[in-house]
């Protein structure tokens, strides 16, 4: 596949770059392999970012037998840094996970889209944070003398809501044991994986 394809995808964000069409000797064109994809793009393009690990290779002379260069990388992240490299703006495909792009990213040293990326991913965990959490209750039929058993075995993330004395007794040997309904709720909240429980200390009786 050679690096010149577009990707289709999301919204892309742009970066404030004045771009001119390649000129000159910095026009000729390169060749990257990239964990075996080959890559065809210019010089000009890899040196837009002057500290970049992309512009000081190509200004080396250590090629392959097919005159590209040799990068050791994952080529599924390369298509979106080379082409914010040609025309300033992140563009990805929708299944690709912009941690991967970000990794990169900060590989390649090109520092305007690693902040751009670390930007949309703190954006996403701020809307992620505002959601409500989720309540889920349990009602559990125990006798008088497994309350405290109950409490200290709850499950992590579990609290007492209510007790409710259901009114049944019977006798147990010598005593008299009356039976009660305890409700339970846990919180759970969205995750980029579905609902995840909040870490909470363990469940106590409420006052």
């Amino acid at each position: 596949m050679e690096g010149g394809e577009e990707m289709q995808g999301a919204v892309g964000l742009r970066c404030s770059w004045d771009i001119p069409p390649p000129v000159g000797p910095q026009a000729k064109w390169v060749r990257l392999n990239v964990g075996g994809t080959v890559f065809l793009t210019t010089r000009q393009t890899l040196c837009r970012e002057q500290k970049s690990f992309l512009c000081r290779l190509c200004q080396g002379e250590e090629l392959d037998e097919t005159g590209a260069y040799l990068i050791d990388r994952d080529p599924t992240y390369f298509g979106p840094i080379l082409n914010f490299l040609r025309h300033g703006k992140l563009v990805l495909d929708k299944d690709m996970a912009e941690e991967g792009v970000l990794e990169e990213a900060e590989f390649y040293n090109i520092g305007p889209l690693i902040r751009i990326i670390k930007d949309r991913l703190e954006e996403k965990d701020y809307t992620v944070t505002q959601v409500p959490p989720k309540h889920v209750y349990r009602v559990l039929q125990c006798q008088e003398e497994e309350l405290t058993q109950m409490v200290s075995t709850m499950s992590d993330g579990w609290r007492f809501e209510q007790l409710v004395n259901i009114g049944s007794s019977y006798n147990y040997g010598n005593e008299d044991q009356t039976e009660f309904l305890c409700v339970v709720s846990k919180e759970l909240y969205n995750s980029h994986n579905g609902l995840s429980s909040e870490p909470s200390h363990k469940a106590k009786v409420r006052p």
